[in-house]
C-alpha cells in the first residue's frame, strides 16, 4: 500500500507536471503565433512597397511611368535588401515557364526558391495573392503582386517569400529547453516535496507511534504541540490527540479509583458479615442479633456501591441534564424536603428570583445531602438555614448550620472520597465519606464549585456556586 507521504508527493508531481507542460505548450503556441504575425506583417509591407512603385513610380532613365514589367521588377529589386530567410523575386511569363529575376545576394536558407523551378511555377500560376508551400526543407510563406495589362493581367509578378524553417527550429529549441528545465524543476520539487511532506506528516506519525505505545498502565505520553492550534492544523491535531489522552487518563484513573475505593470500603463490611456468620450459634436471640447486624452491613454496602456508581457517572457528559428552572421554586422544594430530615429549627432565609438552566434533580440531591450533613452535626432544635441568591453570572445555594464547625485543616480534606476529616463533627457521623464528594461532583458538573465558610455565631456554611450558560 502506498504511504500517505508517497501519495502526497505523487499528487504534487502530477499537478506540477500538468502545470509545467501547460506552460511549455502555451509558450510554444505564443511564439509560433508571434512568428505568423511577424511573417504576415513582412509580406504585407513588401507587397505594399512594390504596389506603390507599380502604381505611382517612374523609370529613372526615362522619368516616365513604367511600361515594361521586367524593367519595373529590375529597378525595384536593385533597390531592395532582403532580410535573412527572405527572398524577393521577379517572375516574367515565358513559354517554358516564368523567367526569374532575383536580387543578387548570399542566401542563407537551405533550399531557396530561385533553385526550385516547380515551386516558382506553383506560386506564379496560383490564383491566390498569398499562400504557403510545404516542402521537405520547411514551410515557405509567400505573397505576390501581379503586373500586366488588360489583355494579359498576369504577364509578370513580384513575389516575396519568407522561409520559416529556421525560426520554427528556434521555437522548437526553446520548447525543448523549457521541457528540460521543467524536468529538472520536477526533480528539485520532488526532493523538496518529499522533505516537506515528511515534516507535515510527522505529527501524524507521532500520533500513531504514541497510540501504539499507550497501555492501560501508562497513559502519560503526550505529543509536543508546536505552533498555535487555532492557526496550524498539525498543532490542532496534536492538541486534540493530547486532549483525548487526558480524557482517557482521567477515565482510567476514575476506574482504578472506583475499584480501589470499592475494594477498600467493602472489605470491612464483608469481613464483619463473614465473622458474624461464622460465629453464629444456635441461640435464637443470637441469630436474630446476627441477622440484624448482617442486614445493616449489607445496607451500608448497598449505599456505598450506589454512591460510588454515582461518582463514576460524574465523569460522563450526561451526568448533568440542564433545563430552565425557576430558582424560587427550586429553593422552596429543597427547603420542604430538607425539613423532613430531622427535628431542627429550619429557616428559609432568602430566595433567589429568576430563571436559570440547571439540573434540578442533581441540585436537589446536593442540597439535601448538605442538609443531611447539617442534621448529623447539630443537636435537636439546632438552627439550620437554607437559601439562595443570584450574583453576576451565577447562582448561590447554601446550607448553614449551628454545629461545631469545620477545623481549618479539614476544609479541603472533607471533599475527598472516604474522608471525613481528622476531627469528626459530633458523634453521629457514621457515613462512608462520599456525600461531600458527590456534592462537589454535582457542582463541577454545573461548571461551578463548593465553598465552605464559617457560620456567624458558630457552625459551617456550605455554598453551591453554579454558573449560568450550560
Amino acid at each position: 500500500m502506498i504511504s500517505a507521504r508517497a501519495r502526497i508527493l505523487l499528487l504534487l508531481l502530477v499537478v506540477m507536471t500538468a502545470a509545467l507542460a501547460a506552460v511549455a505548450g502555451t509558450t510554444r503556441s505564443i511564439l509560433l503565433r508571434d512568428l505568423e504575425h511577424r511573417v504576415d506583417r513582412l509580406l504585407a509591407q513588401e507587397t505594399r512597397e512594390f504596389a506603390s512603385l507599380y502604381e505611382r513610380g517612374v523609370d529613372p532613365e526615362t522619368s516616365r511611368p513604367f511600361t515594361d514589367p521586367e524593367r519595373l521588377l529590375t529597378v525595384f529589386l536593385e533597390r531592395q535588401y532582403a532580410d535573412p530567410d527572405e527572398e524577393l523575386l521577379g517572375l516574367v511569363r515565358q513559354r517554358d515557364g516564368p523567367k526569374q529575376l532575383v536580387q543578387p545576394r548570399d542566401l542563407t536558407m537551405s533550399q531557396p526558391l530561385e533553385n526550385d523551378k516547380a515551386g516558382r511555377r506553383a506560386i506564379f500560376e496560383s490564383g491566390d495573392r498569398t499562400g504557403s508551400l510545404d516542402r521537405p526543407s520547411g514551410e515557405v510563406r509567400w505573397a505576390k503582386v501581379g503586373i500586366g495589362a488588360k489583355e494579359e493581367p498576369d504577364a509578370a509578378a513580384f513575389v516575396v517569400a519568407i522561409h520559416t524553417e529556421r525560426e520554427r527550429e528556434q521555437v522548437s529549441d526553446v520548447f525543448v529547453i523549457m521541457l528540460m528545465i521543467s524536468a529538472m524543476a520536477l526533480v528539485v520539487v520532488s526532493a523538496i516535496g518529499w522533505a516537506v511532506a515528511g515534516r507535515i506528516l510527522a505529527p501524524v506519525r507521532l500520533v500513531g507511534q504514541t497510540a501504539a505505545q499507550l497501555t492501560e498502565q501508562d497513559l502519560t505520553r503526550r505529543i509536543p504541540v508546536r505552533g498555535r492550534a487555532d492557526r496550524d492544523e498539525t498543532a490542532a491535531l496534536a492538541a486534540t490527540f493530547n486532549a483525548m489522552l487526558d480524557r482517557l487518563e482521567r477515565a482510567f484513573a476514575a476506574q482504578r479509583e472506583f475499584v480501589d475505593d470499592a475494594g477498600h470500603e467493602l472489605r470491612t463490611p464483608i469481613t464483619i458479615v463473614r465473622g458474624h456468620l461464622e460465629l453464629m450459634g444456635d441461640d435464637p436471640a443470637e441469630r436474630e442479633e446476627t441477622l440484624r447486624l448482617v442486614t445493616d452491613e449489607l445496607d451500608r454496602m448497598t449505599r456505598i456501591v450506589e454512591d460510588l456508581l454515582l461518582l463514576a457517572k460524574a465523569e460522563r457528559p450526561d451526568f448533568v441534564e440542564p433545563e430552565p428552572v425557576q430558582l424560587a421554586e427550586l429553593t422552596a422544594d429543597v427547603f420542604v424536603k430538607a425539613r423532613t430530615l430531622g427535628e431542627r429549627d429550619w429557616e428559609l432565609s432568602e430566595v433567589a428570583e429568576g430563571e436559570m438552566r440547571l439540573d434540578p434533580q442533581r441540585v436537589t440531591q446536593a442540597m439535601v445531602q448538605l442538609a443531611q450533613n447539617a442534621v448529623q452535626h447539630t443537636a435537636p432544635g439546632g438552627r439550620i438555614r437554607i437559601g439562595s441568591r443570584t450574583a453576576e453570572g451565577h447562582v448561590e445555594l447554601y446550607v448553614a448550620d449551628s454545629g461545631p464547625g469545620i477545623p481549618p485543616q479539614d476544609a479541603d480534606l472533607i471533599f475527598e472520597r472516604f474522608r471525613r476529616g481528622t476531627a469528626r463533627r459530633g458523634s453521629r457521623g457514621g457515613g462512608a465519606g462520599l456525600g461531600l464528594a458527590i456534592v462537589k461532583a454535582i457542582a463541577e458538573g454545573h461548571r461551578g464549585h463548593v465553598e465552605l465558610s464559617p457560620t456567624e455565631g458558630g457552625g459551617a456554611t456550605f455554598t453551591l456556586i453554579l454558573q449560568e450558560g450550560l
